[in-house]
């Protein structure tokens, strides 16, 4: 019996680090599905996240201005850097693209700090797709001038729905 113990055991064990290499699957509708250069997967060759997935992962909020709308605005979401650490990133660059085929690219250094944001939240209120919705990559745009470049403007796509991670 103890030898029964010990190999099921050891299959728990092996089992653990094998399921945490997947990630759960979406079962709502999806809102974001990455691909690429990625390692954890759970639909296919891609990762598709749902709004309760991207809220289960640690939150960042901050308030600021944008340049796309009035006033200063409270945005949350969930790190660009913990999303790539999520799927097991492994390219130099990412494709963000928009639901109507806008893309940026953005270098591994513009997605390795906690800024910027995938934002689910504005105001504390979901984003509909006429309030640049329902995700939107941001940055603390008053918190430092880095923030308020072209750079950083033209990486701040909204309407997000597909990120490829690219060699």
């Amino acid at each position: 019996m103890h030898r029964l113990a010990r190999v099921l055991l050891a299959l728990l064990l092996l089992a653990g680090p094998l399921a945490a290499e997947g990630l759960p699957a979406a079962l709502a509708a999806p809102l974001l599905t990455v691909t690429g250069q990625i390692a954890h997967r759970n639909t296919g060759d891609a990762a598709v996240f749902d709004l309760a997935m991207l809220g289960s992962m640690p939150a960042q909020s901050f308030t600021t201005r944008t340049t796309w709308t009035d006033g200063a605005q409270h945005f949350t979401g969930v790190a660009l850097r913990d999303l790539m650490t999520a799927v097991g990133a492994s390219g130099s660059r990412l494709r963000a693209t928009a639901i109507n085929g806008y893309s940026v690219e953005i270098p591994a250094a513009g997605w390795r700090e906690p800024v910027p944001i995938i934002a689910y939240r504005r105001n504390g209120l979901a984003m509909s797709l006429r309030e640049h919705g329902p995700l939107w990559i941001v940055y603390p745009y008053d918190a430092a001038a880095e923030y308020r470049s072209a750079q950083a403007y033209s990486h701040s796509i909204w309407q997000l729905d597909r990120i490829a991670v690219l060699d």
